[in-house]
């Protein structure tokens, strides 16, 4: 157990680390920012900041020095160079990385535990790219293995016809059928180095251009008949991955069950509700899991729970949004708003 007081340290230095880095100071704790960007959000509100390469051995070496304990943020930490942080402890174990930085290795996984994943193929070449799409059929989406995110690295295809001089980046890809779902939901949970597993609610969300743009608790009860499947496939991950830490799974909801969408290793924005409308949010009980203290309760603390994301100038709406006593704000302090970028979220809570 490390008790308030010790430093824990966050590898990479946005909204999620921001989030953590406050949850942990209200238990007690300092933090340390380690990220190559020198404008970090997360580091705003942390009491040390490490900017350095990833593959800066020295500078990683002594930020694991002034750490107890170490997490991340973001799935795509370069993995090979957490060797420089030596014996303290790093939580998530890195094997959950590297099995979440290949969207490929991540569907073997967790077809091999019982997952139902979306039909998909590698694609290394255009030959490639004519099979799969001849297999699995059109619509279809084309995502690069590594890296992508909220619709980064993404190319749908909706006929044969849209591959035909599609300009392939050199870099690994992997082609998904198109699957037919009437709603999108996450399994959030955290697991403690004890193996105790706690549950968050499943909100429904609701995606725009690729990026979450709302998430309601309670979910319909279609969508909740689905929960538990899903649940016991990510309950298998995690005790597969010996994980500790809040972990991510997202779903479809389909006619025939929950279909693997994909996982995320850490701290989820589909979880970003669970700040003022959970009992515990899943930043508090990342730091309890990871500094190994017994895991706050995860139940709704509100009859009903909205979280919508602030995407571009939207955040520039905080005096409207402020107006309204019923709402939460949570700007990350973001210097610019740029179109798909993140910049906030604002929650709204059902008391009676």
């Amino acid at each position: 157990m490390i008790p308030p007081g010790e430093t824990i340290g966050i590898l990479g230095g946005g909204q999620l680390g921001r989030m953590i880095a406050v949850a942990a100071a209200q238990l007690g704790y300092r933090c340390h920012v380690y990220a190559p960007e020198a404008d970090s959000i997360a580091a705003d509100v942390c009491a040390q900041f490490t900017c350095a390469a990833w593959d800066d051995a020295e500078a990683m070496a002594r930020f694991a020095a002034d750490c107890a304990v170490i997490t991340y943020e973001f799935e795509n930490v370069p993995v090979g160079p957490l060797a420089a942080l030596g014996d303290t402890p790093l939580l998530p174990h890195p094997r959950a990385l590297e099995t979440a930085q290949d969207r490929l290795s991540e569907k073997h996984f967790v077809t091999q535990l019982g997952g139902n994943p979306a039909p998909y193929a590698p694609v290394d070449s255009a030959a490639d790219l004519a099979e799969a799409i001849a297999a699995i059929g059109a619509p279809g989406i084309l995502k690069t293995r590594r890296d992508g995110y909220d619709g980064k690295g993404q190319w749908r295809i909706m006929t044969p016809a849209d591959a035909d001089g599609l300009d392939l980046p050199a870099t690994p890809l992997v082609y998904e059928g198109f699957i037919t779902f009437f709603a999108e939901f996450s399994v959030i949970l955290c697991r403690g180095a004890d193996g105790d597993i706690r549950y968050f609610d499943s909100a429904h969300n609701v995606h725009e251009s690729g990026i979450l743009a709302l998430s309601t608790l309670p979910a319909p009860a279609a969508l909740l008949e689905q929960v538990p499947a899903a649940r016991e496939l990510a309950a298998k991950v995690a005790q597969a991955l010996d994980y500790v830490g809040v972990l991510t799974l997202e779903f479809f909801a389909t006619a025939d069950g929950p279909v693997f969408n994909e996982m995320a290793p850490r701290v989820h924005n589909s979880g970003h509700w669970s700040i003022e409308g959970a009992v515990t949010s899943q930043f508090e009980n990342h730091v309890r899991a990871i500094c190994g203290l017994p895991l706050g309760g995860t139940g709704l603390a509100a009859k009903g729970v909205e979280m919508r994301n602030l995407i571009g100038d939207e955040a520039h709406d905080w005096p409207a949004i402020l107006a309204d006593p019923a709402n939460h704000l949570h700007l990350y302090g973001k210097a610019a708003a740029r179109p798909g970028r993140k910049m906030g979220h604002v929650t709204r809570l059902t008391l009676g």
